[in-house]
């Protein structure tokens, strides 16, 4: 059969002639939709930029075999973002002539840096037939953007010294000698004076050690004549004073007895001492040591009573012959000051030892350690962390010599802070490879972070946590992974690490951050103030407030704290201004004053 084209060509434009009328109807009645952008103005969480759009068309647009699109372009400088459209098919919607269409869809893009800020997310309607056939609506703007409050994290970096060990105060070193006694006696026996332990003793003397105290402890045995005598053990002690301050004279020291604290203790009807002794004495087997023992623990009887019981059991005699004269005793202990450099003398010989003018042996490892935290100067205690790696090739050298390079590199900025960073970063893997353990981590993350490489930063830090911190240890890791989590969006995660992080004014103000991004704003007001108050001069806890409180719709409040942030730091003026925190006030007479 013949087909009559003139006729299809009339059917075909009589078609477009009832679709055209058809979609631009649509288009016309789209004025009326409700678009809805949440967030807006578009805000930054982590490296990307997300929002959801919602569009509810109005009764009856959605026409049969026609679907309505939303067409969504975020536009930046003299670039753009081309996203995939909302779409609503009138075959999705069958009940459209009484239900409004709702559709809507999540969106994002991956932020590239601050020339995409402010910007505009546009959208154009999208009326077409299953042929495609288009009409359009005027683009129109309907969201601004970026909000980049998250790029106000500040980060914090809190190097970790391991302990050099040195005490520069005053130590006691003592030395202990015992003297023994016959049964019942508190007369000290030419046999003690002149033997070993007297000897002993008298030589120290000679030696004139300064002495700041000398503590001295009678004792008694249980038996039965010593238990009647209380005064035994303290005549014991008494005893060995004077031979000790006899021995001082003899060797002219007696002048400097007065300097000397003299004290006498005496153990009167004690077991402890008994039942220690009997511990350890081999002359018994553990049965008759578990009698002993048993008879004085479950004893209700005093000491006098007790001990007659002890004497009737059958290992008595070697208690009494082989035990007892242990216990006849009083106990000296000298206690010495230990002689030491004094701080002064450390420190020139630390500086020595770094210029080859003094061998490293002029100072031990401890005292070595010890000079570096006595100058302030960061290029003096590196040369004697430097130093202390030669002399000792430990973790604690190595660790502290990349501590100390992490000072320096916060010192610096740019490429220079992160070249710093490598130089500890080297340091820090040569103390992890001589032993694994959290104070190097804790480092480690801070060096990753000062460098920008967050993946490194994040395993320093798992690792570190994995290694029972020290409390110093354990702060840093948990303020730099906290700092991590706000990088990363993830706000609660931050808030609970921070909130275990190191406690400076950085800190308080990064927890308050966390607490805006995560819209609790009580909570990020009071973190701002804590900042604050740990340092009324820190810009950034005021600039949060500012945002808080315009968050808020609190002007008097945001007006004042955005002033003394500006006051602090005059950087923060040009942030303001472009700042879509602020973009109600951007009109108002009241924002214009507060950043000129």
């Amino acid at each position: 059969m013949q087909i009559n084209r003139h006729l299809v060509a009339l059917a075909i434009a009589g078609l477009f002639g009832t679709t055209g009328c058809t979609l631009s109807k649509m288009i016309k009645m789209a004025k009326d939709q409700e678009l809805t952008v949440k967030p807006s103005p578009l805000e930054l969480h982590g490296d990307s930029v997300k929002w959801e759009l919602s569009a509810k068309l109005p009764l009856k647009m959605l026409k049969k075999n026609k679907m309505y699109s939303v067409a969504s372009t975020y536009k930046y400088s003299d670039q753009k973002v081309a996203l995939p459209e909302l779409v609503l098919k009138q075959v999705d919607y069958p009940k459209a002539n009484v239900e409004q269409p709702l559709a809507s869809r999540k969106y994002g893009f991956l932020y590239t840096g601050e020339t995409m800020s402010p910007g505009d997310l546009v959208i154009t309607g999208i009326a077409a037939n299953m042929n495609n056939v288009q009409k359009k609506t005027p683009e129109m703007t309907i969201a601004r953007g970026i909000i980049t409050t998250s790029r106000l994290v500040q980060d914090v970096y809190s190097p970790i010294y391991a302990p050099h060990g040195y005490n520069n105060s005053e130590e006691l070193a003592p030395t202990n000698v015992n003297f023994f006694f016959e049964q019942g006696s508190s007369k000290l026996r030419v046999t003690e004076t002149k033997g070993g332990r007297g000897s002993f003793l008298t030589k120290f003397i000679s030696r004139k050690n300064p002495t700041k105290t000398v503590v001295i402890t009678g004792y008694h045995s249980p038996e039965g004549k010593e238990v009647r005598n209380v005064k035994l053990s303290e005549e014991r002690a008494k005893a060995i004073e004077k031979f000790y301050k006899e021995s001082m004279k003899q060797y002219k020291y007696a002048k400097k007895a007065d300097s000397i604290q003299f004290v006498t203790r005496s153990v009167v009807e004690n077991w402890k001492v008994f039942k220690d002794s009997l511990a350890v004495y081999p002359g018994l087997s553990q049965e008759q040591k578990d009698e002993v023992k048993n008879l004085i623990d479950n004893s209700t009887d005093n000491f006098v009573v007790t001990e007659e019981k002890l004497s009737k059991l059958a290992c008595y005699p070697e208690i009494f012959t082989g035990l007892y004269p242990k216990l006849r005793t009083a106990n000296t202990e000298i206690l010495d000051i230990m002689p030491k450099k004094s701080d002064a003398t450390i420190s020139l010989l630390a500086k020595g030892i770094t210029e080859g003018r003094e061998q490293p042996t002029a100072l031990n490892d401890r005292e070595l350690g010890y000079a570096a935290t006595m100058t302030p100067l960061l290029n003096e205690r590196e040369a004697i962390y430097r130093a202390a790696t030669k002399k000792n090739d430990s973790w604690e050298t190595h660790n502290n010599l990349g501590a100390v390079l992490l000072e320096q590199a916060k010192k610096l900025s740019g490429k220079d802070r992160k070249d710093m960073a490598d130089k500890a970063i080297i340091q820090l893997e040569i103390a992890k490879n001589k032993e694994p353990n959290a104070t190097v981590s804790a480092n480690l993350a801070t060096a990753y972070l000062m460098k920008g490489d967050l993946a490194n930063a994040a395993v320093a830090v798992a690792n570190g946590t994995q290694l029972q911190p020290n409390e110093a240890a354990r702060r840093t890791l948990n303020t730099v992974g906290g700092i991590l989590l706000i990088k990363q969006g993830k706000y609660t995660g931050a808030v609970n690490n921070l909130s275990a992080g190191v406690e400076d004014a950085v800190v308080s103000f990064d927890r308050g951050l966390a607490y805006l991004l995560n819209r609790d704003f009580d909570k990020a007001v009071t973190n701002f103030e804590e900042s604050v108050t740990a340092n009324p001069n820190y810009a950034p806890s005021y600039y949060g407030l500012a945002i808080a409180a315009a968050r808020r719709k609190q002007d008097k409040p945001f007006i004042d704290n955005l002033k003394k942030a500006i006051a602090i730091d005059d950087n923060l003026r040009a942030r303001a201004l472009g700042d879509m925190e602020f973009y109600e006030y951007f009109g108002s007479e009241a924002f214009r004053n507060a950043i000129k």
